[in-house]
């Protein structure tokens, strides 16, 4: 074997068990509310570039609000129904307070996507949370 293969060789298996867990998690979770309120919360934990992604049915005028505590680490953005996280453009996102409120614009399901940063997702770290989401 060529020196230069036998470093390509090296290289790849030393990178072999890092790509096996570069893959992102993604957990759904669907929300349901219990029979007379109009608000649930969850509770989650997630890890590296996992996400979690949690699904709401609800309807065109109704108002959404969500809020997130526990790490500073989990962020969250909403996604209105038809768009893929990642693929489209949010519909809101939460603010330095951790919450976010709108009007939504079409009945379907939406998408609560909670995630980590780069910086925190690329040290691997652990990202309790506890979100809320009310729908009135």
């Amino acid at each position: 074997m060529t020196p230069l293969r036998s470093l390509l060789l090296t290289t790849l298996l030393a990178l072999t068990p890092m790509l096996a867990t570069a893959a992102d998690k993604v957990t759904t979770t669907p929300v349901h509310f219990t029979k007379g309120a109009s608000s649930a919360t969850l509770r989650g934990t997630l890890s590296g570039y996992d996400t979690v992604r949690y699904t709401i049915a609800a309807r065109a005028g109704q108002t959404m609000a969500v809020t997130i505590d526990g790490s500073p680490n989990a962020n969250f953005n909403v996604f209105a129904p038809g768009v893929t996280p990642g693929q489209g453009e949010a519909l809101g996102s939460n603010d330095e307070k951790r919450r976010w409120s709108g009007t939504l614009p079409t009945t379907g399901t939406y998408v609560v996507q909670v995630y980590q940063m780069r910086a925190q997702a690329r040290r691997n770290e652990k990202a309790p949370h506890s979100l809320t989401v009310a729908i009135r």
